[in-house]
């Protein structure tokens, strides 16, 4: 039954990140797809290229609030029910949390509403780790807007941002006992984020990246498809 229940979590928190907010938005503000536009991605950083700051407030907002909602039903659902793995103890509510996390970012990456084409996945990220953690969420969004706002490149604030909060849950955990389900939750979306960032980080390594101001052009819409099943 309770496995059952993970599944539930999981499934819930994917369908969660699957909302594609950036989509919805840019339909709604300027009657565009904003796939067809710039990176070809949903996410904040698309939006606040095509759309400009008020729409990616919103978007932002939005996306942060599913990834912190996935954790919330996850408690709701688990309760205090639990199970046993051998000498790791017990799997419940944590679990579950973390588990809907990470489902609602790769929801997010990959949404099944849109043929799978959706943003990076970090704002998700970042609300989920508020509700987990507020004290990592916070840092890693600190970490995200000073970088980028000094640098002027979001792809460097975001990577910036996953890392650090990684990297404060280290000791976090090691020396005050912060359950291990955030650490592990916090690893494999920053593993995830970067994967997803890979291209960013070559045109920062040839200095091609766009910074914080620039508008994103229309460009083909074959062209995107064709990068997002290969992995751009």
């Amino acid at each position: 039954m309770l496995i059952a229940k993970f599944i539930l979590v999981a499934f819930i928190g994917y369908l969660l990140g699957s909302i594609p907010f950036g989509l919805i938005v840019g339909r709604w503000k300027a009657h565009i797809d904003i796939r067809d536009y710039g990176s070809g991605k949903t996410g904040g950083t698309n939006v606040l290229r095509t759309l400009g700051k008020k729409a990616f407030l919103l978007v932002a907002t939005l996306d942060i609030t599913k990834g912190a909602l996935a954790v919330v039903f996850a408690g709701i659902i688990i309760g205090t029910d639990s199970m046993t793995i051998g000498e790791y103890g017990g799997l419940g509510i944590l679990f579950a949390q973390a588990l809907a996390a990470l489902a609602a970012v790769i929801g997010h990456i990959w949404p099944i509403f849109v043929k799978f084409r959706g943003g990076r996945g970090v704002a998700t990220f970042i609300g989920g780790l508020i509700a987990l953690c507020p004290v990592a969420g916070i840092f890693g969004g600190e970490a995200l807007i000073i970088t980028a706002g000094i640098s002027g490149f979001v792809s460097l604030g975001s990577i910036i941002g996953v890392v650090g909060a990684y990297a404060i849950l280290i000791p976090l955990t090691i020396m005050y006992g912060f359950p291990l389900e955030y650490l592990i939750y916090v690893l494999l979306g920053t593993m995830l984020i970067i994967f997803m960032h890979r291209d960013n980080i070559k045109r920062l390594m040839s200095g091609k990246e766009r910074k914080l101001g620039q508008k994103a052009d229309k460009v083909d819409p074959g062209k995107n498809i064709a990068g997002t099943l290969a992995g751009a």
